[in-house]
């Protein structure tokens, strides 16, 4: 699907190799977060680099398992991108200024840059045999633009009141411009791909729906890993994330079911 996927399997090689590193040494030295993020945030800080390592091994062994005619296996490989380009960008934007810190903008720059390449490299013969039923285009359109709305509405309701105050937050500002100004407009681009029965939308859409399930699953295991170091938390809050991530998770499995990927071999 991917033309001169060599050259794209290479970028997944380095960014799979630097974010083991970078995660590695975040679960296993947490001394390393001591003077740049506080206690109550460093269970999720940790959960995430703890997702951030299974990601990274994943890609590792995606980067030299897949070939041109795994299709399936390129677009789990933008899908962890994506994480990884948003989890780093969570770092990068909250100036997490410790040693790591030039890795981790390496990472977010690679993955980004990656998934770009990816996308503008598409094998537009085989992208246009992509079908899937009206069902599952329509569902997953729903659930996209729902999305969109939903977390627009959430988002907004947080800042209006910072806005009218001119105060500003310590930590946590980063996921208001991540969602804002990336992730929201590509979900809704991909909905909106999906209802004018665009091909593109049908590669696009698993990819966020991945993306989604990994980022929302490391925040509900943050909030579980709270409670080893002691902290008192939200319950509810922790269920509506991980019930969250099984939602995506569930319509990217449907994505990868009934998607039909017409295979270089077949055309």
């Amino acid at each position: 699907m991917i033309k001169d996927l060599k050259f794209s399997k290479v970028l997944w090689l380095l960014i799979a190799c630097l974010s083991l590193m970078a995660a590695g040494m975040g679960v296993f030295n947490q001394d390393i977060y001591s003077k740049v993020v506080s206690s109550d945030l460093l269970p999720g800080t940790v959960a995430q680099d703890a997702i951030t390592i299974i990601v990274g091994m994943i890609l590792l062994f995606l980067s030299l398992k897949t070939d041109a005619v795994d299709i399936k296996k390129q677009i789990v490989a933008m899908s962890l991108l994506a994480y990884l380009f948003y989890g780093y960008g969570i770092y990068v934007i909250e100036r997490i200024y410790n040693p790591l810190y030039l890795l981790y903008m390496a990472i977010m720059a690679l993955s980004f840059w990656s998934i770009v390449y990816g996308l503008a490299n598409l094998n537009q013969d085989i992208v246009g045999q992509i079908k899937t039923s009206k069902l599952v285009r329509y569902l997953s359109a729903g659930c996209l633009l729902f999305t969109t709305l939903l977390f627009y509405f959430l988002w907004t309701g947080s800042l209006l009141p910072l806005m009218r105050t001119g105060e500003k937050i310590e930590f946590s500002y980063s996921i208001f411009i991540l969602d804002m100004v990336f992730v929201l407009p590509a979900i809704l681009i991909s909905g909106i791909l999906l209802l004018k029965k665009k091909a593109l939308g049908l590669i696009v859409a698993p990819i966020l729906f991945f993306k989604a399930f990994t980022l929302l699953f490391s925040v509900g295991l943050g909030g579980l890993m709270a409670l080893l170091y002691g902290q008192t938390v939200d319950q509810g809050e922790i269920a509506f994330y991980l019930i969250l991530s099984v939602i995506y998770l569930a319509f990217a499995a449907l994505n990868f079911w009934k998607i039909n990927f017409q295979e270089p071999n077949q055309l």
